[in-house]
């Protein structure tokens, strides 16, 4: 990875959240192999990684930092920061900036580390870098009406319920309605910030490395 690459690392008290790096395939991989059967009805459980080589991940990788350097995705991989275990992702995406600076929350924990606290740790941790480093102003989350778990969590870290919407996303060939959680920054205690360009600000910041 070279130095132009979005690099944006978040350390909480247990975690570190940053982007994923090709050095971190073991990890990465062991994270999704280790992971149990489905737990529950939003619990993907094991998956298949027989097509996930090095190369695979490495090319997973620069997707990721072009996401970000476009301003789309912000994908930080969760790590434990004693062992550097990846314990899954928290991604933040722009949904519209400009009068806006609005952007989406999504959230996984491997099921083998679920019911430790980590996701609450994470999510909390992305939300107040999504205000101070990536500047939005409202993040939100979109949560099926059954999946308790994602709802308790969202309360956890300090989100709060706004709305239903209804036929909002399109799951298991139908159009389904979601809770809509929000967080803003006075609900963190952080400052309110006017809206500024981001894909100008990451331009300038890679101008000054070269």
């Amino acid at each position: 990875m070279s130095d132009t690459t979005w690099n944006l690392e978040v350390v909480t008290q247990r975690l570190i959240l940053r982007p994923q790096q090709p050095s971190d395939y073991e990890a990465w991989y062991a994270g999704f192999a280790g992971r149990l059967p489905s737990q529950h009805k939003y619990d993907e459980g094991q998956v298949d990684l027989s097509e996930c080589d090095f190369q695979w991940f490495c090319n997973l990788c620069q997707h990721h930092q072009k996401r970000a350097l476009q301003d789309k995705d912000y994908i930080f991989g969760v790590f434990l920061r004693e062992t550097n275990r990846h314990l899954g992702n928290v991604d933040l995406s722009t949904i519209r900036r400009e009068e806006n600076q609005w952007a989406n929350l999504g959230y996984g924990i491997h099921n083998q580390y679920q019911r430790q606290g980590f996701g609450t740790e994470a999510v909390r941790a992305a939300i107040i870098a999504g205000f101070e480093h990536l500047n939005y102003h409202r993040i939100e989350a979109a949560i099926n009406l059954d999946n308790d778990r994602s709802i308790a969590l969202a309360k956890r870290v300090g989100m709060k319920k706004e709305c239903m919407r209804s036929g909002f996303f399109y799951e298991n060939e139908q159009w389904v309605d979601h809770l809509i959680y929000v967080a803003l920054p006075a609900d963190f205690e952080l400052a309110e910030k006017p809206p500024v360009d981001v894909i100008e600000s990451l331009s300038q910041r890679i101008a000054s490395r070269e």
